[in-house]
């Protein structure tokens, strides 16, 4: 079965063309332009984008495999939560069903989260957790969640949130900190090889209640350092070493609750050197191999496949 994923996120466009005979994947996606100095865009510039941006892609993919797909998988909304919601995924929404309409084929809607997920299982030669139980960290700028993930009877994937954080998300902290460092957006990539050049140790503590976290207190603590003279290398350390420690803290909570169960880790912020290094020597954790870990509709595809056969 050949599947088409279509993602249309708060930062990037992403189709993806699966043949589960195979394994074979093919993805081509292009992030929002974002003005310098600008924290992210309105959700209708961001719908303006993606809706310009989809037929080029969409060009560039079929020209990359000459495949007619059997069904399309889509993101329709940012997470499987009751009121989960934001304009920008209308516009992969439209594309995806206008596309199966014409075909006469199905189209399955899916979460962003659910998508992010299935993408890192799929990157990380890990499919076998689909049909388990695991925990996962969607970690990102627009969600900081530890979900439980359960297979799904009339989906694949059924996801229950157990801890997030209370305030501030990761990837908004790393951007914040990236444009007081006069990083360009979005900061992850440029903020973890900045942090890479510090020799500094730090030990934070951050606030966890109910096994989630505050991050509100790290830009505070970066705009105190830099006034105090701080390296940009070093206020990109103690960032990082704050969001990791705080990340730490939710996986103990998580996996006390539920031991045993393997930990999945996917969204932008997952790409961070320290926390995979981190994550990986602690809980054994399992991360994207190849960029998939950030948005794509890999994962929209491979979810469509499994969708196609309950």
């Amino acid at each position: 079965m050949i599947t088409l994923g279509v993602d249309t996120s708060n930062y990037t466009t992403s189709v993806a063309l699966y043949d589960d005979a195979t394994g074979d994947m093919t993805s081509v996606r292009r992030l929002l332009r974002v003005k310098p100095g600008e924290l992210g865009l309105r959700q209708s510039e961001a719908l303006f984008q993606h809706t310009v941006a989809l037929p080029e892609l969409m060009g560039e993919l079929f020209r990359r495999r000459d495949l007619r797909p059997d069904a399309v998988g889509v993101s329709v909304k940012p997470c499987d939560f009751e009121g989960s919601y934001m304009p920008c995924f209308l516009a992969g929404k439209s594309a995806a069903e206008s596309l199966a309409a014409a075909m006469g084929i199905p189209v399955y809607p899916f979460s962003h989260q659910a998508g992010h997920i299935a993408a890192v299982l799929y990157d990380a030669k890990r499919t076998d957790l689909a049909d388990r139980d695991f925990l996962a960290f969607h970690v990102s700028g627009g969600t900081t969640d530890a979900v439980l993930v359960r297979p799904g009877t009339d989906a694949p994937f059924v996801i229950e949130k157990q801890a997030g954080s209370l305030d501030l998300k990761a990837g908004q902290a790393i951007d914040r900190v990236g444009q007081l460092l006069g990083l360009p957006f979005p900061a992850g990539k440029a903020l973890d090889a900045l942090s890479l050049q510090s020799e500094k140790t730090y030990r934070v503590k951050p606030f966890i209640r109910d096994g989630s976290v505050s991050l509100s207190g790290v830009e505070n603590k970066c705009r105190r350092m830099l006034a105090d003279g701080a390296s940009p290398a070093d206020i990109a350390k103690y960032c990082l070493t704050f969001i990791v420690a705080a990340v730490d803290a939710m996986a103990r909570s998580l996996t006390e609750a539920y031991p045993g169960l393997p930990l999945v880790f996917s969204g932008g912020v997952s790409a961070n050197t320290l926390l995979r290094e981190h994550m990986t020597a602690r809980f054994g954790a399992v991360f994207s191999l190849n960029g998939f870990g950030t948005d794509n509709a890999a994962g929209a595809a491979y979810l469509a496949a499994k969708r196609s056969v309950l």
